[in-house]
């Protein structure tokens, strides 16, 4: 058996008729004139000549015959094309949904069969039928496609080839009636093969068969370790550093990138690995907004050298051109760095590189004093340790000189200083090495008590030992301050852990998040602020309060402890403490939040106000194309005869007369039944329709619904037993209900079939039941038939607006009852009507006496 999965080809089209199936059946001539072993396993020739002319010349599979509903229809057979196993196999139609009753489900599923027996495929697919741009489909020709295949299924194709063919020459192909047959031409030409149309799918094929494009060019650099750019299609990369001027980038990048059809714009932010270099949530976040809004992606990377990660990520996405901002460093800060900008240009190869100044870039500010590495009372330790520990430790040496050495008193006088170092830090540690060093110079050197050092070894000794005094110091106060970032850094990715699980958990409502906020942070009250007016301009100084925690809010920034500009309208304020930098750094993510929180909850708003106007301008559109159908057709029968009966040249007999006038009485009786039923639908939707429920008896009710029917009475027939307890219902509505129920039911009876209505008692309520013997209605489809303007079933075009059943339905629930459908037994459609009974003591049935 071939464990080898064989090789597949496809052949894409922008629309039918471009050429798919006669590009396919030539590759399998080529490939048959080549020694190959081809067969054609399915193909459609829809009747055109030279694809008939192309199958001659190959061998078919006889496809297999599936019969399903009483019709014959034809699938490719796999269990034959595996038995053949040829070397290749042409298969039409990629996406082409298989009759029930086949191998496989989908025509792709049978390929797929018949890769993974090492046997090569040719097959075809319109653009219309990837998954992917359906939809896209659908809104640029209004047809909708059933048929559809995963756009996987198509990339993990070998080799895709388009068959491209321009609008003009495919709409000549389909005149000359090469594509559909003479009569379907003049419908194909006015909607779905419009050169608008066309234009838009052949593109859509073009973009769909780049991008496949370009996931080869990306494997191929990959598998062949190329790093150096290939300009094969434009691709421009902005850095965003987090600051007010990444807008001014982006707009400069997006006007580069549109200069050139088709151009990528990539915007990227680099975040340094450890941490120290930090940036505006809340910019970034705008700036990404305004990326994706001009069509371009956003990217986050990090890497220690920043320069190194943006060109690593420019390279990596194939970019032609990168665009960052100029820096503002001095002159004589740039003797010791020279910024990014340079660096990047330095080293950016083939790339081009467009430096950008603006009005708002400006230097990065400086970070200020560090705070102390240490907590304030190990420092005071050490301080004291040097004042006092080193004079007490020089006069027990100083006891001792006859019985130690110069080089351990050097010795105990760099562990006294360490140790103080340990404790202290860094500048305790310094000062205990110079007076050490001061120390050990005046009493344990030759001259004493002098400055002056007669041995240089001992002057060695002792610039050793300062030394080594100084780097311990350093060591420790960096080792410290390491350790004072790690833990920060902890507790501010387990408060930004916690802020992502609370959004993933879908807890982003306002209130919860500044609660969260509040309680992280310690503040007494969270206050979101946004500027009244329409611009929200920088001038306005008039702020509302969004929403707000805690205790007494905060009616203006400039009442707040601690503010955070999220933009031009939005601000955070927040009373109870002051934060510092590294608080803000984590305050700021929460604070971007909040303002997609907002955003979500307008939406939301937005969404629910507008969905009543969406319903009723559906039931409008609804409505005016469905009346303008109803009211025409008994309008006209009704003018028709009226203008004949009014006629003078024409002499009517009595029987002609008498037919015009029923003609016109009972179109009039078409149109008075959906006025009402309009009127009566308007009403229920507002909530306005007059219910006036008394006891009604169903034998006094049922006579005039079938007088109501006019000619149909004769095909209804009732079983309604006097002795059946009185329902509360409004008489008027109850005989509109049971007229719409009896004149639906005998639309779709058979001709030779009744319509029964009976009634029976069950419990506190009574059942109506229209029963027919019609073709009835699927159970699944039991909720629909109730909504406006839906009809289902055997519908005819002249089977009315479709409001009977709707109204019917809300008529019943107004009067407290409940209308369902159910199936007859037999077959047919049984609607029940339940309406309470008006009163279970004057309604106990009496036992008849044998």
């Amino acid at each position: 058996m071939n464990t080898v999965r064989g090789r597949l080809r496809v052949y894409l089209g922008a629309a039918p008729g471009v050429g798919k199936t006669y590009a396919m059946l030539s590759e399998g001539l080529r490939g048959l004139g080549r020694g190959r072993d081809v067969v054609v396993g399915y193909a459609e020739s829809y009747g055109r000549p030279r694809t008939l002319a192309l199958l001659d010349g190959l061998e078919i599979i006889p496809p297999r015959a599936i019969v399903y509903q009483g019709k014959t229809f034809t699938e490719l057979d796999v269990d034959a094309v595996l038995a053949r196993s040829p070397k290749i196999v042409l298969v039409d139609e990629l996406a082409h949904t298989n009759v029930p009753g086949s191998k496989n489900a989908k025509r792709w599923q049978d390929i797929d069969e018949i890769l993974e027996a090492g046997i090569t495929v040719i097959s075809t697919v319109n653009i219309q039928h990837l998954e992917s741009v359906n939809d896209l489909v659908e809104q640029i020709t209004g047809v909708p496609q059933r048929e559809t295949v995963p756009d996987e299924v198509v990339r993990r194709a070998d080799q895709i080839e388009l068959v491209d063919m321009s609008p003009e020459a495919l709409r000549r192909r389909l005149a000359h009636g090469n594509v559909h047959p003479p009569e379907k031409v003049d419908a194909a030409l006015a909607n779905y093969f419009r050169v608008g149309n066309l234009t838009a799918l052949r593109e859509l094929a073009l973009l769909w068969v780049v991008g496949k494009v370009d996931e080869q060019l990306d494997r191929y650099r990959a598998d062949h370790g190329i790093a150096k750019t290939w300009e094969a299609r434009e691709r421009v990369v902005v850095a965003l550093a987090g600051g007010p001027e990444g807008d001014t980038l982006v707009r400069r990048a997006a006007r580069v990138a549109a200069r050139s059809k088709g151009t990528d714009l990539l915007a990227v932010h680099v975040t340094t690995g450890d941490g120290l270099r930090g940036a505006n949530p809340a910019e970034l976040a705008r700036q990404r907004r305004l990326v994706e809004d001009l069509g371009g992606t956003y990217h986050h990377v990090i890497g220690y050298d920043v320069p190194r990660a943006l060109l690593e990520f420019a390279r990596g996405v194939n970019a032609t051109q990168l665009v960052l901002g100029a820096s503002r460093r001095g002159r004589f800060a740039q003797v010791f760095s020279r910024g990014v900008g340079v660096e990047v240009t330095a080293r950016s190869g083939p790339i081009d590189v467009h430096l950008v100044t603006g009005d708002r870039s400006r230097p990065s500010r400086s970070r200020g004093r560090s705070p102390a590495a240490l907590p304030r009372t190990r420092r005071l330790a050490g301080w004291g340790l040097t004042l006092a520990g080193l004079p007490a430790l020089t006069a027990i040496l100083y006891g001792l000189r006859d019985v130690l050495t110069l080089p351990s008193q050097i010795l105990i006088f760099l562990v006294c200083v360490l140790g103080v170092a340990l404790i202290g830090g860094m500048w305790p540690g310094i000062a205990a090495a110079v007076c050490g060093f001061l120390l050990i110079n005046w009493f344990f050197t030759h001259p004493y008590r002098t400055l002056a050092i007669s041995d240089p070894e001992v002057l060695l000794a002792l610039l050793v030992f300062v030394l080594v005094a100084i780097s311990v110091s350093a060591i420790v106060d960096l080792a410290a301050r390491r350790s004072r970032e790690a833990a920060r850094a902890g507790a501010d990715a387990e408060v930004l852990s916690t802020l992502a699980g609370h959004v993933l958990r879908g807890d982003a409502a306002l209130p919860s998040l500044l609660t969260r906020l509040r309680e992280t942070f310690g503040f007494t009250s969270v206050t979101l602020l946004e500027r009244e007016g329409e611009s929200g301009s920088a001038g306005s100084g008039s702020w509302r309060i969004v929403a707000k925690v805690g205790g007494m809010p905060s009616t203006s920034p400039n009442t707040a402890d601690t503010e955070v500009t999220i933009d031009e309208r939005l601000v955070l304020a927040a009373r109870g403490r002051l934060l510092d930098a590294a608080d803000r750094r984590v305050l700021e993510p929460f604070a971007a939040e909040v303002a997609v929180a907002l955003r979500q909850e307008r939406l939301r708003e937005q969404a629910e106000r507008a969905e009543p106007l969406v319903e009723a301008d559906k039931m409008r559109t609804a409505l005016l194309a469905a009346v303008s159908h109803d009211l025409r057709t008994p309008l006209a029968s009704a003018r028709a005869a009226v203008e004949s009966l009014c006629s003078t040249e024409i002499n009517w007999s009595p029987e002609d007369r008498a037919d015009l006038l029923a003609t016109a009485d009972e179109s009039l009786i078409k149109l008075t039944r959906l006025v009402e039923n309009l009127l009566d639908m308007s009403r229920l939707q507002a909530g306005v329709l007059g219910v006036s429920l008394q006891p009604v008896a169903l034998e006094e009710v049922v006579p005039h619904v079938i007088d109501e029917l006019g000619p149909l009475r004769d095909r209804v027939t009732a079983d309604i037993s006097v002795e059946l307890p009185e329902v509360m219902a409004d008489c008027a509505l109850l005989e509109r209900i049971l007229v719409n129920l009896v004149s639906n039911a005998v639309r779709y009876n058979p001709l030779e079939e009744k319509v029964l209505l009976a009634a029976s008692w069950h419990g506190q309520n009574v059942q109506i039941r229209v029963i027919d013997r019609g073709p009835g209605i699927p159970r699944e489809a039991y909720d629909r038939v109730f909504l406006p303007f839906q009809r289902l079933g055997d519908r005819v075009t002249h089977a009315g607006v479709g409001l009977g059943l709707a109204l019917s339905r809300g008529l019943a629930e107004a009067m407290g009852g409940s209308l369902a459908p159910e199936e007859t037994p037999g077959g047919g459609l049984t609607m029940i009507v339940s309406m309470p009974i008006a009163s279970l003591s004057s309604t106990v049935p009496v036992e008849e006496s044998a």
